[in-house]
């Protein structure tokens, strides 16, 4: 009966013969799904990346710096690229536990804006936070320079490729514009990429 029964499986076995193609496609996705995850890496280990060496403001008080500020000059790029009349209102959560931010500004004369969020580094004493624009990924912020009645900041990122020089009010007298940026290149900004906010808020 044992016999019987191996025959009629042996004869019922049929041997499947996948296709060449088959297998390069595996071997393709496999390597598409490796270099993805090296990619999320790097981009991870970008935007969470951070340094120590920017030297954050002195007597940083962060209910004081809350409200509105008006971008006076910035780098070039991100999302405020092309944009006029730029603007930053930060204020504090309920629970103060991080900061909501709203960037507005006019691009192709059309008001818009982009919401992120502050998280606060207590260890700096408030002065240097983690951004989130896009979760999960963060960027630092530091507080470079602020005036006594905080009537004017600047801000900036520790790889030295993000700058921003902000005002109370729409304009800065040249004196204070002045030496903000010879701080910023003292503390190894190139303050030749500053580009000044155009203040033409008409829109279309």
């Amino acid at each position: 009966m044992f016999s019987a029964m191996n025959f009629r499986l042996q004869k019922n076995f049929r041997i499947i013969n996948l296709p060449y193609d088959y297998f390069r496609l595996s071997i393709a996705m496999k390597k598409a799904a490796t270099i993805f995850q090296l990619l999320f890496v790097f981009v991870f280990s970008f935007y969470s990346r951070s340094d120590n060496d920017l030297p954050a403001a002195d007597k940083f008080n962060l209910d004081g710096y809350m409200g509105k500020w008006f971008e006076i000059a910035a780098f070039p790029g991100g999302v405020n690229k092309g944009c006029t009349c730029t603007t930053f209102d930060y204020k504090l959560s309920e629970n103060r536990d991080y900061v909501m931010i709203i960037n507005s500004c006019i691009k192709k004369g059309k008001q818009g804006a982009v919401l992120a969020k502050g998280f606060i580094d207590e260890n700096a004493a408030g002065a240097k936070w983690k951004v989130q624009l896009f979760w999960p990924f963060t960027e630092d912020y530091c507080i470079l320079a602020l005036a006594d009645d905080y009537s004017y900041a600047m801000a900036g990122h520790p790889d030295r490729k993000k700058l921003w020089i902000l005002s109370r009010n729409p304009v800065m007298d040249s004196a204070v514009y002045k030496l903000l940026t010879e701080k910023a290149q003292s503390s190894g900004f190139d303050t030749t990429q500053l580009i000044r906010t155009i203040r033409d808020c008409n829109l279309k």
